[in-house]
């Protein structure tokens, strides 16, 4: 039998009403919501629960809101005593995998994404970094372009590889612009400008990263009790001070998920299990391999669904 990963998702996965009907029936999900509205001093439950779309997709909220909703659902997953391999999650999901794996409190994940996401806001003005989504091109060609476009002196690079042929590049508008320009000359299929507030793991994120840096400092981090797969380098990481280390860089990193997918793979995981809203982390997996399988759990249903095919596996 295989080994087993579970994934978290980063931002973009969001939706208003997420994990409202299992907080409504099960006290112990409405409690971890309660419990981020504590420590934040006030409601993101009934942001999560009732939006608008608008606020809850600003990045200061939407970090904290799917950290949130992603550890109400695993606190439950973790009952059935499925235990993980490895653990990985997409940008803001490292920071949930880190606290599903144990090296930092909940509460202190709550309050650091949301610093995280002030500080990655206030990095740049808003409207003049972008981002692009660039379909159907090999990561060297896209490259190759971005280099281009960057020895133009705007700044523009790779920010998430996410899997065969699809690759977000990230910097200042004019960058994106004309790295889009030149992915579409050197053979894209389609290059989709991204609805997001600032320029996320390009290099315009190296002044959030110092404040960053500061929070850092001031939460309790620990060792991983599951080795995490870092997004900075797609290699298992468990140290505290290492990891201190990997969340700093990935600000202004390439996210190597599919890198990642790929390492977790030769590590023997033959099973993904994405925990939070969405599926977009499942698809990902499939487009980098077929053969594995995987599950996703957003809400009760698919949570009880999951951990009958898990154990049915296992028997």
């Amino acid at each position: 039998m295989g080994k087993l990963a579970i994934i978290f998702p980063g931002q973009g996965s969001q939706t208003v009403g997420m994990g409202k009907a299992f907080a409504e029936t099960n006290v112990e999900v409405q409690s971890v919501f309660e419990q981020a509205d504590k420590k934040l001093g006030f409601s993101l439950s009934n942001l999560i629960f009732e939006g608008p779309q608008e606020e809850l997709t600003k990045t200061t909220n939407t970090q904290p809101a799917l950290l949130t909703t992603s550890i109400a659902l695993f606190e439950q997953f973790k009952k059935a005593e499925i235990k993980a391999d490895y653990m990985a999650g997409h940008s803001l999901g490292e920071y949930t995998a880190l606290v599903a794996a144990g090296a930092i409190g909940f509460e202190d994940g709550v309050y650091a994404v949301r610093r995280r996401g002030e500080f990655m806001e206030e990095a740049v003005p808003n409207r003049e970094g972008a981002m692009a989504a660039v379909l159907g091109l090999e990561r060297d060609t896209l490259a190759e372009a971005v280099e281009k476009a960057a020895a133009e002196g705007d700044v523009v690079g790779l920010a998430n590889m996410n899997c065969p042929g699809q690759i977000v590049i990230s910097g200042s508008r004019k960058g994106v612009e004309l790295a889009s320009q030149l992915a579409k000359e050197a053979g894209a299929k389609r290059v989709l400008p991204l609805e997001v507030s600032g320029p996320f793991h390009s290099q315009l994120m190296k002044p959030a990263s110092g404040r960053l840096g500061e929070v850092l400092d001031e939460i309790s981090i620990s060792e991983a009790a599951v080795p995490v797969i870092a997004n900075v380098n797609a290699q298992e990481m468990t140290g505290a001070e290492e990891i201190k280390e990997r969340l700093l860089e990935q600000l202004y990193s390439p996210v190597l998920w599919e890198d990642s997918v790929r390492h977790m793979i030769e590590l023997g995981v033959d099973t993904f299990v994405e925990i939070g809203p969405g599926k977009v982390l499942s698809g990902l997996v499939k487009k980098v391999d077929r053969s594995v399988q995987t599950y996703s759990i957003s809400d009760e249903e698919t949570l009880l669904a999951t951990i009958n095919a898990l154990k049915e596996r296992t028997v």
